[in-house]
């Protein structure tokens, strides 16, 4: 009789049967997530359970509360129009092929439009249209393809609290097996004859058979899975290896006892096992505790300016917000927590949340979402509750804005690896080969103690170990850098880029004179309510320097990158910026920094900047002049080149009136040379360079310009360490060299021994996470005396 249940869900077909590749479907919706995989060679799903697609009979109606909209509010991080996202717990991610189906949601929905993957979480952001899906559609399409997400009830969370406890499971079979198993082959240990020669010694064995088996087949099923996952898609893995010598040593061990051969190696099995998964628990723990120091400890200064109840506008750190308070939001900032509009008339770019560049209009009483940006001038606005900075941390590192920058170092790891591993198998084959001949009793060990002890782990290890500590150190030093990547590419770059205002000069020393016909009453509240609006660090200096004036509300605001603002309120039309921009005929050479002003299109008069650098700034480039090109690309005119010519070295190029494009075509075409391009600006108008660079590292002074051009974020303070920072960088890739030596001495020692015949299985595999441990070890002191020498 022909089986009439779905292969997908298990459910009958009954007479609606669909039938593909000889399989049966209930729907069209299970056969179209067969096919799915099925394209993508992924049907090595199925091979994990039967009906993987079935929704438990437990769960039908478990998430009906998901239609309550008090819980849909509190799950869902972001709900505006017809978009929404929630961050999803999902314990079953486990490999490479559930990040793929996870991230391709939207071929079996289509009203979800994105899903983004953090496989150390085991968390899925899902992004979908309101209108047309709900969450509890998207959480019961999840447990139909074997993806039931945890929800808390009690505190409304995606299960963050939860923690997965299947290495410890399987870490605890994994001891008690190995503990009994010796404990039974202790007679044969000690060739004790008499009784247990002809009664106990067949029961002994095979009991120890049957231990090995929840060792082998639970304890060890994640190595399997993975060489076996690996081979289908052509790689070698470094699983590869440990899942070879595992079957090899349970074939073997039990083909000794069914022909009564001998008593097999059950212990060393259980051991090897035992081992790996300790030292496995060990890089876990380790990579979690780098993982919260990065998330949870290394706050970017992000700035954020809070009005008291006196009206007076004071900067704060954006961690410091509470619920409550009335936050002040200019042109271009980003809007770091939930709030309510209070006063301004927004619209909110939230492409950082949701990938699309949109803006949306917002009013008076609407509530406003972490994550957006506003584009409009400035607003006030309540926050509804304290900053998450871990939201804030996701939102910069979102892979929908990460440019493809070449990670070159993190593939030489990959490549060492697999070569590694073809060349491991290659010695066991032949070392096995001529034991052989030479004495077969010996050949299954070596085999065995030539995969175990020649694992590349440590070799895997050592970059995201030194790079996860180094990150955790550059952020307690106020350098806060987006991924590893960027350590790496820092450590590369052999131009440097600087802007000039906001970079190397500071907005809070600067002052300026105003030179022209004098402004009235309503055109400096125009005027002084304009600068509030502004983040340009131009805009922020004058603003600090005017005399109070009335707080308005303007009835137009726009700011031109490059350019200058226009603003209007009431009969005063007001233009701030360049002299071109105002309009001003005045062609005489300018030998300072200045602001134009015109009202109604009639010319008034400038600001003049007489700017302050940073201190350290001559000390830090003679630093650097070293090793790198050092160029200088500012928007301003050359009114500033003498003094810089004085400041810097002889070598440092000084070019000026540059445009935002100007300044990345300029990076362009040096790299088209085969320059590695460090540029640093002030985040806002130079986000184009900022992207376009090998890394951009953007200043920040007090100022919530939030960009994701950026690969860093540099307190203003530490702008004279940017050089030891570097240094760091390349010493850090130093470290990870070294410690592949550490690891290839051991490798050729430890083979010695395992060829000769001189290395037992568990011997090997107590040695293996010995030297995974070794070189967390030295990579955490390494980079931990590098971190002593930033101090």
């Amino acid at each position: 009789m022909k089986n009439n249940t779905c292969f997908h869900c298990g459910d009958d077909c009954d007479r609606q049967s669909i039938t593909f590749q000889e399989k049966s479907f209930c729907c069209n919706g299970c056969k179209t997530v067969f096919e799915i995989f099925n394209e993508n060679d992924l049907t090595c799903y199925y091979d994990l359970q039967n009906s993987p697609g079935a929704i438990p009979e437990e769960i039908e109606g478990k998430y009906d509360f998901l239609s309550q909209e008090n819980i849909i509010e509190k799950l869902t991080e972001f709900r505006d129009g017809s978009i929404e996202i929630a961050t999803l717990y999902i314990p079953h991610i486990h490999c490479s092929s559930c990040i793929w189906i996870l991230e391709n949601l939207n071929k079996l929905n289509p009203n979800i439009s994105d899903s983004q993957v953090n496989f150390g979480k085991k968390t899925v952001r899902v992004t979908y249209n309101s209108e047309t899906t709900n969450l509890k559609s998207v959480v019961l399409l999840l447990s139909s393809i074997g993806y039931e997400p945890y929800i808390s009830l009690d505190d409304f969370k995606s299960g963050k609290q939860q923690i997965n406890r299947s290495l410890i499971y399987k870490l605890g079979i994994a001891a008690f097996g190995f503990g009994n198993i010796m404990f039974l082959s202790f007679p044969e240990y000690f060739e004790v004859d008499e009784f247990w020669l002809e009664q106990y010694k067949p029961f002994f064995r095979w009991l120890m058979f049957a231990m090995s088996l929840p060792i082998v087949f639970y304890s060890a099923q994640d190595y399997f899975i993975s060489a076996y996952k690996g081979l289908r898609a052509r790689l070698l893995n470094i699983d590869v290896p440990i899942a070879l010598g595992v079957s090899v040593l349970f074939i073997r061990s039990t083909i000794e006892i069914m022909f009564d051969i001998g008593s097999g190696f059950f212990d060393s099995l259980a051991g090897l096992i035992f081992f790996l998964l300790v030292g496995k628990f060990f890089q876990q723990k380790t990579y979690d505790f780098l993982s919260f120091e990065r998330d949870y400890k290394s706050y970017f200064p992000i700035a954020i300016t809070k009005i008291d109840k006196d009206g007076d506008e004071n900067s704060i750190q954006v961690y410091d917000i509470e619920k409550g308070d009335r936050i002040l939001i200019r042109n271009e900032e980003l809007i770091p927590v939930d709030g309510i509009l209070i006063n301004g008339k927004a619209k909110i770019d939230y492409s950082f949340v949701t990938g699309e560049s949109q803006t949306v209009t917002k009013h008076s009483g609407d509530k406003l979402f972490a994550g957006g940006k506003q584009t409009n001038g400035v607003i006030e606005m309540e926050a509804l509750k304290s900053v998450e900075q871990s939201y804030l941390t996701q939102l910069w590192s979102n892979d929908v804005f990460n440019k493809n920058k070449e990670d070159g170092f993190t593939n030489i790891t990959n490549t060492i690896s697999k070569h590694f591993t073809i060349t491991l198998l290659t010695i066991a084959v032949l070392a096995t080969t001529f034991w052989l001949f030479a004495d077969a009793s010996k050949a299954m060990n070596v085999f065995t103690a030539v995969l175990i002890i020649a694992c590349p782990c440590a070799i895997a290890l050592s970059a995201p170990f030194t790079f996860g500590n180094l990150l955790r150190i550059f952020g307690k030093q106020k350098f806060y850098i987006k991924n590893a990547s960027v350590i790496e590419q820092l450590a590369q770059i052999n131009t440097i880029i600087f802007d000039k205002t906001g970079t190397i000069t500071s907005n809070k020393d600067s002052n300026a004179e105003y030179d022209g016909a004098i402004l009235s009453d309503s055109e400096n509240i125009v005027l002084k309510n304009s600068l509030r609006g502004s983040n340009h660090p131009l805009s922020r200096t004058l603003y600090h320097i005017l005399k109070e004036n009335n707080i308005v509300t303007l009835d137009a605001f726009e700011e031109h990158i490059g350019k200058g603002i226009e603003a209007k309120h009431a009969a005063i039309n007001l233009k701030i910026g360049s002299a071109s921009f105002v309009g001003n005929p005045d062609t005489s050479t300018v030998l300072n920094t200045t602001v134009h002003v015109s009202s109604n299109n009639v010319y008034k008069g400038k600001f003049t900047f007489y700017n302050s650098y940073r201190k350290g700034v001559s000390k830090l480039f003679n630093q650097l002049k070293q090793q790198f090109d050092l160029v200088i690309l500012s928007g301003d005119n050359e009114g500033e080149f003498e003094n810089l010519k004085k400041l810097l070295p002889t070598k440092t190029k000084l070019i000026f009136n540059q445009k935002p494009e100007d300044k990345l075509e300029y990076i362009k075409y040096h790299q088209s040379e085969g320059a590695k391009v460090l540029m640093i600006g002030d985040g806002l108008n130079d986000a184009g360079a900022l992207a376009q660079s090998d890394v951009g590292i953007a200043i920040s002074e007090d100022v919530n310009v939030f960009s994701p051009a950026c690969d860093a974020i540099l307190d203003a303070t530490k702008f004279e360490e940017l050089f030891s920072y570097i240094n760091a960088s390349k010493s850090a890739i130093k470290i990870i060299k070294w410690s592949f030596v550490l690891s290839f001495f051991y490798n050729v020692i430890g083979l010695y021994f395992a060829v000769t015949g001189q290395l037992e299985p568990v011997v090997a595999a107590i040695l293996m996470p010995l030297s995974s441990i070794s070189i967390v070890v030295f990579t955490t002191i390494a980079t931990n005396l590098l971190g002593r020498k930033l101090k």
